[in-house]
C-alpha cells in the first residue's frame, strides 16, 4: 500500500477529501500530516482520522529530526494541501518528483509567492477573468514553477465575488485532487 505525507496548514477539506478518497480505494494510507499552525482545523480530523502529526515551526527542517520523521515514513508522494510554507529546498532535494501541490488558479498566472487562497481568488475577479480552474504540478525550488500535472476550468461569472469563485474552486479541487494523486500511484514505476 502506498504511503501519503500531507502537509496542511488550514481548515483542511482537501486533507479530509484525500483522506475519505483513499479509505474508500484501499490504495493509500495517510501516514503522516505535516502542519505549521497549531490550532489548523487539519489538526481535528488528523486527531478524529488517528493520523500521526508532525507540528513544524519556522527552522524545523533544519533539525534532521523533522526530516527524519517524514522519511520513516516511506512517502510514495507528498501532498500540499493548503500549505502556507515554502516548501524547504532539502525535502525538495530529497523527493524531487514525488512532492505535489494544487493551486487555486491555472497557473502560470496568479502563481508565485503570496499568491493563495482568496488572495487569488481576489485577482482574478479583479482581472475581470472570464474563466479560472485548478493547477495541480509538482513541487520545485520556485513557488508554483514545477511542472503542471494537470489543470481543470470553471467560468468566472458576472457578478461573481471571490467567495463565489471559492466554492466553484473548493469543488473542483475536493474532486481533482484525490483522483489525481490515484492516477499517480497507479503509475508509479
Amino acid at each position: 500500500m502506498h504511503s501519503l505525507v500531507i502537509f496542511a496548514s488550514g481548515a483542511g477539506s482537501n486533507a479530509a477529501a484525500i483522506i475519505a478518497w483513499f479509505k474508500a480505494s484501499g490504495k493509500a494510507k495517510v501516514s503522516l500530516i505535516v502542519c505549521n499552525k497549531p490550532g489548523a482545523g487539519v489538526l481535528e480530523i488528523a486527531a478524529r482520522e488517528g493520523i500521526p502529526v508532525l507540528l513544524t515551526e519556522k527552522g524545523s527542517f533544519s533539525n534532521p529530526g523533522t526530516v527524519a520523521r517524514i522519511s520513516e515514513c516511506e512517502p510514495s508522494l507528498i501532498v500540499l494541501a493548503g500549505y502556507m510554507w515554502k516548501v524547504p529546498d532539502v525535502l525538495v532535494r530529497m523527493y524531487p518528483t514525488s512532492i505535489i501541490n494544487i493551486h487555486p488558479a491555472l497557473l502560470p498566472a496568479y502563481g508565485g509567492k503570496g499568491m493563495y487562497g482568496s488572495h487569488v481568488h481576489e485577482a482574478v475577479v479583479a482581472a475581470g477573468e472570464k474563466e479560472s480552474g485548478i493547477t495541480i504540478h509538482y513541487v520545485n525550488e520556485e513557488y508554483d514553477k514545477g511542472s503542471i500535472i494537470m489543470q481543470a476550468h470553471c467560468p468566472v461569472l458576472p457578478g461573481d465575488t471571490p467567495a463565489d469563485l471559492a466554492k466553484r474552486i473548493h469543488s473542483l479541487e475536493h474532486f481533482y485532487y484525490p483522483r489525481t494523486i490515484e492516477y499517480l500511484l497507479d503509475n508509479m514505476k
